[in-house]
């Protein structure tokens, strides 16, 4: 897939205030401090697209990109990050679970999981909780180039075989990173592989 476009929509907090649902949308969600806007720009091929921030849980809004004018990049606020009050993480993963339960158009949830430490459980639920919702995703390890290629397969390989213990099929997984651009091609070439079966959803 060739990116011509992509720029910003909007940003919410509220699922009702979203853009209509009429093309496919991809939500990138990980831990705070995973690199998700780093690999969202990678991704774009745009350096300050989605914000990068040297302080974790800064994104706190639904935050939408458009991408070829036909499908979308959709940034999730980090989970596990303590330094907020609990009400506001309460307040965040309530319009997160809303949005990833009751968008008609999201294909696939991205989850972002950091390739330099061995399977964190705060990782591992979010994916047993995408299960139980029937949820699509797919497993994005970032960071690859901070330490060496048998350290990260060897990482990704124990993640997998944690959710083997609980999925009968283990999501597809990408290794990459956005410094060196590793993986972007081959997560392009999936997203691009999902809209081809994209059905517009009957909005009410």
């Amino acid at each position: 897939m060739v990116i011509k476009t992509a720029v910003f929509v909007c940003s919410n907090t509220k699922v009702s205030a979203l853009p209509v649902a009429d093309k496919p949308e991809y939500a990138f969600i990980g831990r705070s401090n995973v690199g998700k806007s780093s690999l969202i720009n990678r991704l774009v091929g745009q350096h300050g697209l989605a914000k990068t921030s040297q302080r974790p849980g800064k994104t706190q809004l639904i935050n939408h990109f458009l991408v070829n004018d036909s499908w979308y990049i959709v940034d999730l606020p980090g989970y596990g990050y303590a330094k907020v009050s609990k009400s506001s993480r309460e307040a965040w993963e309530k319009f997160i679970r809303n949005y990833l339960t009751k968008r008609e158009s999201l294909q696939c949830v991205m989850v972002l999981i950091d390739s330099r430490h061995e399977p964190q459980q705060i990782d591992l639920d979010f994916c047993y909780w995408l299960g139980e919702c029937g949820l699509p995703f797919a497993l994005v390890f970032t960071k690859a180039d901070k330490q060496g290629a048998g350290k990260t397969d060897q990482n990704v390989a124990k993640f997998r075989k944690a959710l083997s213990a609980w999925f009968e099929e283990v999501p597809p997984a990408f290794v990459t990173s956005a410094e060196k651009g590793d993986g972007r091609e081959e997560l392009l070439a999936f997203i691009d592989e999902v809209n081809k079966d994209f059905v517009l959803p009957t909005l009410s």
